[in-house]
């Protein structure tokens, strides 16, 4: 009996990135029914190609890819952004010296660090990168590489190499913010400016709290002030909620940007076009922009300009509510930090005689 043989014509494959994913399938399937295909065919070593160059990164970065859909909705955006970036980062790393596929090992870590201290990067950004190996390991259910000890000698390797000192933002106290209100023009984007300098020294909130801020959660008082929910911080993830309480004269400007730019709900704070046409929302990334363009305005030096940032509003106000005698218990409530260690860095440039006395 005369054996039959299927003979199966395949295109030979476009090895470009962005066609690559598109024969995936049919190499998948080459190999996984090798007797379907003719053994001389010519389009094998095509197919050969695409798999041992491409098969193992993209199977890496698709299985992230599922695990970054399960977590979706449970993190922050800002911590899932950050927890795939990292993450890719690493998988290409890991490619380069033979790792072809979750799990990972030390012996990966362990170099992936060492390059990462190399590149001139500072000491929190390389710890935020284990964080994000340690938390993608493990909410997969695989073991976590990053607790080996030759991760954390690596670290502390890094460690005494680098220092652990944090670089802090530019502190815009009241004096400076004076400056910055001072050019913030009648218009449309500067009545919005205005409202956010305000909004952001008294409130002492992150800029992803600050764009968060929606108008129906705002309650008039009769004293001239206002309290606004915020819904949820970096501090508060399951969405208990927390007041903030805001005094006249950033309750004043906020009206007077609401009532410019026609807004009755949704976010209090968006963005305005070039044509002054007022957007659905403010993306929190543009906040610190704002800020060092409105610090050029105000003439301050390009060096001080450089290291205003949206933190910059927390650490001046923080700064001026020590001077003004606030213990840091109260500063922590303001400005809803957790960690006392936190808040000592930001005031710890204050000169101590300025202090008030609480005796």
């Amino acid at each position: 009996m005369t054996s039959m043989r299927l003979m199966v014509a395949l295109p030979i494959p476009d090895l470009s990135a962005k066609s690559i994913a598109l024969h995936l399938s049919k190499a998948l399937a080459a190999r996984i029914c090798p007797l379907v295909i003719n053994s001389n065919s010519p389009y094998n070593d095509s197919i050969k190609t695409v798999l041992s160059i491409n098969m193992d990164n993209v199977n890496a970065k698709a299985e992230l890819e599922q695990i970054m859909e399960t977590l979706d909705g449970a993190y922050a955006p800002n911590t899932l952004r950050a927890y795939r970036s990292d993450m890719v980062e690493f998988i290409e790393f890991a490619q380069k010296i033979g790792a072809k596929e979750f799990p990972y090992s030390s012996q990966m870590v362990c170099p992936h660090l060492m390059a990462c201290a190399e590149s001139g990067i500072r000491t929190s950004t390389i710890k935020r990168k284990v964080a994000s190996i340690s938390a993608i390991h493990r909410l997969a259910d695989y073991p976590d590489p990053t607790k080996a000890p030759e991760v954390k000698l690596a670290m502390r390797k890094i460690e005494r190499r680098l220092g652990n000192r944090f670089k802090q933002a530019y502190p815009v106290t009241r004096v400076l913010l004076d400056r910055l209100l001072a050019v913030c023009g009648n218009d449309l984007r500067g009545k919005r400016n205005r409202a956010l300098l305000l909004l952001a020294y008294d409130s002492m909130r992150r800029r992803s709290e600050l764009v968060s801020l929606r108008v129906e959660d705002m309650e008039w008082l009769s004293d001239e002030g206002v309290s606004i929910l915020l819904r949820r911080s970096k501090t508060d993830q399951a969405g208990t909620g927390r007041w903030i309480h805001l005094g006249s004269e950033a309750t004043n400007a906020i009206e007077e940007w609401l009532e410019a730019a026609g807004i009755a709900e949704g976010f209090l704070l968006r963005g305005v076009d070039p044509q002054g046409i007022v957007t659905d929302s403010l993306c929190d990334s543009r906040v610190g922009r704002i800020y060092k363009r409105l610090g050029r305005l105000a003439g301050l030096s390009e060096t001080v300009v450089k290291s205003i940032s949206g933190h910059s509003m927390r650490v001046g106000g923080a700064q001026d509510l020590l001077n003004m005698g606030a213990t840091l218990p109260q500063i922590m409530v303001k400005g809803g930090w957790a960690k006392t260690d936190t808040v000592m860095r930001y005031v710890e440039r204050i000169n101590p005689s300025s202090i008030p006395s609480t005796r």
